[in-house]
């Protein structure tokens, strides 16, 4: 690990070196491959450099022991090689789960679908609740959301929303969003005060660049249609609602959200783009768990991976069998306890698979 470590530094310098370099300056493209590239190695670099420091002082130590020491002196060093040494066992462990496999999708923006799924107009409520929750915690993280299209009912909820997140390494955390969430509550609408279960699906995929996903026009049918719903004078006047349809793959993409067909048709490439790529790694990945169990992470879309307790205000995700009674905050956008749980149990699957 040791030189797989100094190689990584070696390659951090390297860029460095470069990202100083007249030329790569004036190229964008290069530049920017780079600036990502040690933005990515930073972290390791860093703790990196740290343990060699750690190590380098815990040795020093360990030398002075050896030499003749008043009782206080010995003592102190004493001290010190054992916070080191603890500090060193630390860096040690973080190390290991930092040159863990990444996902190469990790560090992308996101785009989320939900839809509310069982239980009728609930379903549709919970759905809003779930947007909200992600457009806050995205708030929370410095992230910027975006509606691409949106299909409201008539009671305030969602028949469908599609959005997209973009900021730092969304993809890390909002992936483990995707699949089933179930919400158990009495619902507005109904006067008899039961319980109700609905249920409401969430998909997250990584935005695809144009490199990633080959998309021919020649493979995409155009439609244009009249805006529906609450906006404005453009509603119902203007064709500037697009449909794409791309052939091969049988994948539909709409967007009215804007008033300009154009931004509407840059809209839906996104997500058309996304689509597939989803479509492509969905396929690849039943290929790969047919020889090997996959850990932690996505999920089957169908399995329900989280219920949504409101008489007894608790959370309880499925997977990793964590319950918070902290509803309301959740609700908020407090996300992090459940994310953070959920990182944990990823990072802990990889380092057994490397064990086996």
């Amino acid at each position: 690990m040791i030189e797989r470590l100094q190689t990584l530094e070696d390659r951090y310098e390297k860029l460095n070196e470069l990202l100083s370099d007249p030329e790569v300056i004036s190229d964008t493209d290069k530049l920017r491959e780079y600036s990502k590239e040690q933005s990515g190695l930073a972290e390791t670099v860093t703790a990196y450099r740290e343990y060699k420091e750690v190590t380098g002082q815990l040795d020093d130590a360990k030398v002075m022991l050896e030499d003749s020491l008043d009782d206080d002196m010995e003592e102190m060093v004493k001290e010190e090689i054992s916070e080191l040494s603890d500090r060193k066992q630390e860096l040690e462990e973080r190390l290991k789960v930092l040159m863990l496999p990444k996902d190469p999708n990790d560090d992308k923006n996101v785009i989320m679908e939900v839809r509310g799924a069982a239980g009728g107009d609930e379903a549709a409520l919970f759905a809003g609740d779930l947007y909200r929750m992600y457009a806050r915690y995205a708030e929370s993280q410095g992230w910027k959301t975006e509606v691409i299209e949106a299909n409201a009912n008539d009671v305030g909820g969602y028949k469908e929303i599609i959005f997209m997140i973009n900021g730092d390494r969304a993809f890390s955390k909002m992936k483990f969003e995707n699949g089933a969430h179930r919400v158990q509550r009495v619902p507005e609408t109904e006067s008899g005060g039961r319980i109700h279960t609905s249920t409401a699906t969430v998909v997250v995929m990584p935005e695809a660049e144009e490199v990633e996903v080959e998309v021919h026009d020649k493979d995409i049918r155009v439609d244009t249609f009249a805006s529906s719903g609450p906006g404005g004078q453009s509603v119902n006047t203007t064709m500037s609602a697009v449909r794409l349809t791309h052939e091969p793959t049988g994948i539909v993409v709409s967007c009215q959200d804007e008033k300009s067909q154009i931004k509407n048709k840059e809209k839906a490439m996104k997500v058309l783009r996304a689509r597939i790529y989803d479509k492509v790694q969905r396929e690849q990945q039943a290929e790969y768990d047919e020889s090997r169990k996959s850990a932690v992470g996505t999920g089957d879309r169908s399995e329900r991976i989280r219920t949504y307790n409101f008489p007894q205000t608790r959370v309880t995700d499925h997977r990793i069998g964590l319950t918070l009674q902290k509803l309301d905050q959740v609700l908020q956008g407090n996300m992090e306890e459940i994310i953070d749980a959920l990182l944990i149990e990823e990072q802990t699957k990889k380092l057994e698979s490397i064990g086996e």
